[in-house]
């Protein structure tokens, strides 16, 4: 049985699934072995407590109760050794996580679940990394994560049925629903959504026209809840571009990053997080403090 989760990367996706795993019932240890980020990560998590309770999604006394099944950390040996599932929410880049899993591995107990965070790359490789492949699978969860429904779980080679099932009954506790997929490059919905986000970006270089009426006709059109342009600077034009050429590799010249994605990503225009993506966030953030 999972009672003890811990979550090791306390960035945006790390911090929303502490707080949907601690409002889930779990008791989450959220690990990085940075400090201020974690002071940084319990703040924002205290904010969406709040915002719960002021729109009536959660009780107060619920939120009471979920902070209380929460703790921070920068010790992932200890943590690991404690957990029952370990989630992993570093960044995309394979020695990053071949990292975290190799320590994992050496410290966790041999009941423990892995589960990846990732929106592109092989649980099966990520497996090989922590050497119990058979109870490795990835947890695909969508920014923001306690906004959105969806958990995409990604079982890789050798993932077992045991493991597949477990994950599931998790995500669903966490409020989730849930596709179990087997594993191929972007899974179902990254392939698609890389595509629509470098489509709109070939459909900006080409002039066709500006990113407000690009994202305008997209959502109203093809009743998308965001545009391209404003979910690739949420998500990070970073990550997109890193997940496309990946997918580039792998699949081929579909996924060839739009050459402007690249520039804007050279330029240091990385979205929300930088203040200026594809949108100018400086600017809403001056006309919403006037």
């Amino acid at each position: 049985m999972i009672t003890n989760v811990v979550v090791v990367g306390s960035g945006v996706m790390g911090r929303g699934i502490a707080y949907v795993g601690a409002t889930g019932g779990f008791d989450i240890t959220l690990v990085d072995v940075n400090p201020s980020a974690l002071d940084s990560a319990q703040k924002e998590i205290d904010i969406i407590f709040e915002k719960g309770v002021r729109y009536g999604k959660i009780t107060s006394e619920e939120a009471d109760s979920a902070k209380n099944r929460l703790l921070y950390s920068s010790d992932l040996k200890e943590a690991a050794f404690k957990a029952d599932l370990v989630i992993e929410a570093v960044p995309e880049r394979a020695e990053i996580k071949k990292a975290v899993f190799e320590t994992i591995e050496e410290h966790a107990q041999e009941h423990c679940y892995f589960a990846t965070n990732t929106s592109t790359m092989s649980p099966t490789e990520i497996g090989s990394y922590g050497k119990r492949p058979e109870k490795t699978i990835a947890m695909h969860f969508f920014n923001p994560v306690q906004k959105m429904p969806l958990v995409e779980i990604v079982r890789g080679l050798e993932t077992s049925d045991d493991t597949a099932a477990v994950i599931k009954k998790v995500a669903e506790r966490m409020g989730k629903e849930t596709v179990v997929i087997n594993e191929f490059p972007g899974f179902v919905t990254s392939r698609i959504s890389c595509l629509v986000g470098n489509e709109a970006f070939y459909m900006l270089q080409e002039g066709l026209g500006t990113p407000e009426e690009i994202d305008k006709a997209i959502k109203l059109g093809l009743n998308y809840p965001m545009g391209p342009f404003e979910l690739g600077d949420l998500v990070g034009l970073d990550a997109r571009l890193n997940n496309l050429k990946y997918l580039h590799e792998k699949l081929g010249e579909k996924y060839r990053p739009a050459p402007l994605l690249e520039q804007y990503v050279k330029a240091g225009r990385l979205g929300r997080k930088s203040g200026k993506g594809v949108y100018d966030y400086t600017k809403i953030e001056e006309l919403v403090g006037k």
